[in-house]
């Protein structure tokens, strides 16, 4: 059986797309008071939707008992069933079943999903706290994006410049209300946390 980096016996293991998703997942298990390390729990990021064919592959193939689950985007829903499917978990796997597995799909996207639970004005402090707001509205300035809601505004924003997705993962996790979890992001941590 594999081991987490402290050692651990894997017991669990959550597969996301990207860095910024592995941050939120942390960060909610952190506040949560849950210490993945400890209880055997990994955070395995893809790097891209379409490889969770292979890792579904590889992590069928290694057959240690552990639990799987995963958090992806809406867009990538489908790309998500087909690899399920075809690594043996069902078929015609609707979006209940792959609840039931343990894999949750944001609305849009994680991002789209925290903005939301916030809502703008209390993501627009959090801008103002880290030295962002002006920059922030200079996009709102700009044609494109001039007549658009600010919560696609924000949505925007957050994903451009400089990993700025991943540093706002967390900083917006840690802002959330724990009773107003985007429910995604609340299910596969309480998928992975569960005894």
């Amino acid at each position: 059986m594999d081991t987490t980096s402290d050692g651990i016996e894997l017991r669990a293991v959550v597969v996301v797309e990207g860095e910024s998703d592995q941050v939120a997942v942390e960060a909610l298990a952190e506040r949560r008071g849950v210490d993945l390390a400890a209880t055997g729990v990994r955070v395995e990021r893809l790097g891209g939707a379409h490889r969770i064919r292979k890792f579904l592959e590889t992590f069928g193939a290694r057959g240690d008992g552990s639990r799987l689950a995963g958090l992806c985007d809406a867009g990538e829903e489908p790309v998500f069933r087909r690899a399920l499917e075809r690594a043996g978990f069902g078929s015609d796997l609707t979006r209940a079943d792959m609840e039931r597995l343990g894999f949750f799909v944001c609305v849009a996207d994680l991002e789209e999903e925290l903005i939301r639970a916030l809502g703008p004005p209390r993501v627009e402090q959090i801008l103002r706290a880290n030295d962002d707001l002006h920059r922030f509205r200079t996009l709102q300035q700009m044609p494109a994006w001039r007549d658009r809601a600010t919560e696609e505004q924000l949505h925007r924003f957050l994903g451009s410049g400089s990993r700025r997705k991943i540093r706002y993962a967390r900083l917006l996790v840690d802002a959330l209300d724990l009773d107003h979890v985007p429910r995604p992001l609340d299910r596969v941590v309480a998928h992975l946390t569960q005894q």
